[in-house]
């Protein structure tokens, strides 16, 4: 029996209208950009773009924080973006972090002023799911085609390699190695010189060692490079008649990174093409690319107009409709830790139909309703590990996996909803989520409890009808007259719960009719 599908689980809860505005920011290591486009005749038709340069991994520390400075000049952009985008609607913005706010000991210190700024919430993406907005970007800017395709994007703190078909990414990859990161890594006092390209070049050349031979055995037709590093060598290619078009080959990189080692100092470097934001940061995106086309045996490629922010604007067409990719992601977790799927389906019904009838007293809206349906289908995976503590095991396999079309904060809701489903409710665990997250977070857990405590006995035959309200801090059910006395072990487990709810200060109350 297939797993209940996203149209049961509330697949558009933001649809998009006719003449939406929508906007995409990507908060990136070395510059913040913004795009705003307007959605015609199923289209995105981009009206306005923003970009500063920010340098934001130039205020780490080394110790997990980002100084001051730095936090500062960030907001002031973020200020001025949030101008543009403040009276959107939620489901019409999306605000992704990359590599810098990952590596953050306590990324709230950066995304509680910054969603402040911007009157949105930002979201941290991994490396991997950021190679697969980088990807999608990309595509949809390209001719339809068959062919494929190695993307690469060297951003300020990493860089993502990605090996794709038509809008499907094949294989992601994403190293801690960017413009900003690797200028800062290879050349700290401002010193270029011959040894330390040479040393550098290895030690970045190592780092693909994990993918390389892989990717090379997977094979592509063209190479596409997106981001600002790859568009401004590409300028200065051309500049220097070495290329046209912006086109980057193996013989012109080589002779780039000849004529940048004249200069021994990066303050001195002036190369045809180069922009006075870009020179700061070009000995390090140079030395990435380089060590890319030696290592992956690249001899040309082709820039992209598009790149991550594009990426995450097709993604909310995904979400807005019957695409998103977080439907199939869940499904490919419950297939590759073989949980029960006819126990999926009933839970996911419960309490989809528990949560139809909470959600107005409680503030819920249709994203937490795709939440609570991803939870219910992914509830049991832990069991592939062990039956005791599996909720727990689940919550690890979650919060650990690369889950394509999740975000950071979205993987850890699904995994507290999953670690918090059964026993004690470890209040610690809706506490280190986002503020905005905790409150109806905590609400969904106890709708996913109420579900797997009804379907805990795996029985084929329909659940009772059940009738609920909601109240601040309550929750009273309804059963069929009769049935607790039918279901002694459930109604032992519905006592517990009243005790388990009371210890985080609600009330459960239970009749039959």
């Amino acid at each position: 029996m297939p797993t209940a599908r996203a149209s049961e689980a509330g697949a558009s809860p933001n649809a998009m209208a006719e003449g939406a505005l929508l906007a995409a920011l990507d908060l990136g290591s070395n510059s913040f950009h913004m795009v705003v486009a307007r959605y015609v005749l199923g289209q995105l038709r981009v009206i306005d773009r923003l970009r500063e340069t920010v340098r934001l991994a130039e205020g780490l520390d080394g110790a997990g924080g980002l100084r001051e400075n730095v936090l500062a000049r960030a907001l002031e952009c973020l200020s001025r973006f949030g101008q543009r985008i403040r009276t959107l609607p939620p489901h019409c913005v999306r605000v992704v972090a990359t590599n810098t706010v990952r590596q953050l000991r306590n990324p709230r210190v950066f995304l509680q002023p910054a969603e402040a700024a911007l009157g949105h919430p930002v979201e941290i993406v991994s490396g991997r799911e950021e190679a697969r907005l980088v990807y999608l970007g990309v595509a949809h800017a390209m001719p339809p085609g068959g062919k494929r395709r190695l993307v690469i994007d060297i951003g300020g703190g990493s860089t993502e390699f990605i090996i794709g078909e038509g809008y499907e990414p094949l294989e992601r990859e994403s190293l801690q190695m960017g413009c900003v990161a690797s200028t800062r890594r290879f050349f700290d006092n401002g010193r270029i010189g011959r040894k330390r390209w040479k040393e550098g070049l290895t030690e970045v050349s190592a780092e693909f060692q994990q993918f390389a031979r892989a990717y090379r055995d997977r094979g592509w037709a063209d190479t596409i490079g997106s981001s600002g590093t790859i568009k401004s060598i590409g300028e200065i290619l051309a500049a220097m008649n070495l290329t046209r078009g912006g086109t980057i080959t193996d013989s012109a990189l080589t002779e780039l990174c000849e004529s940048l080692l004249a200069f021994e100092r990066i303050e001195d470097i002036d190369l045809p093409g180069l922009s006075e934001d870009r020179r700061p940061v070009i000995a390090g995106g140079l030395l990435v690319l380089q060590a890319a086309f030696n290592e992956l045996g690249i001899r040309r490629m082709q820039p992209s107009k598009s790149a991550l922010r594009e990426g995450v604007l097709q993604d909310m067409l995904g979400r807005a409709s019957d695409r998103d990719p977080r439907d199939g992601s869940v499904d490919a977790m419950l297939q590759r830790y073989g949980a029960d799927r006819e126990q999926a389906v009933q839970v996911e019904r419960t309490v989809l139909s528990l949560f139809d009838q909470c959600a107005p007293a409680w503030g819920l809206d249709g994203d937490e309703r795709r939440m609570l349906a991803w939870a219910a289908r992914v509830h049991e995976i832990g069991l592939a590990v062990a039956h005791s503590q599996h909720h727990v095991h689940g919550a690890y396999l979650i919060e650990n996996s690369d889950i394509a079309g999740f975000s950071r904060s979205e993987q850890q809701m699904l995994a507290a909803l999953v670690r918090c489903q059964r026993r004690g409710i470890p209040m610690a665990v809706i506490e280190a989520l986002p503020e905005r997250l905790a409150a109806t977070t905590l609400r969904c857990v106890l709708l996913l409890r109420l579900a797997v405590l009804l379907h805990r006995s795996h029985d084929r035959d329909a659940p009772p009808t059940v009738r609920c309200t909601a109240g601040a801090k309550d929750l009273r059910l309804r059963l069929p007259q009769g049935w607790l006395q039918d279901h002694p072990l459930t109604r032992e487990d519905l006592d517990r719960e009243r005790g388990e709810m009371a210890d985080i200060g609600y009330t459960l109350g239970i009749r039959s009719s």
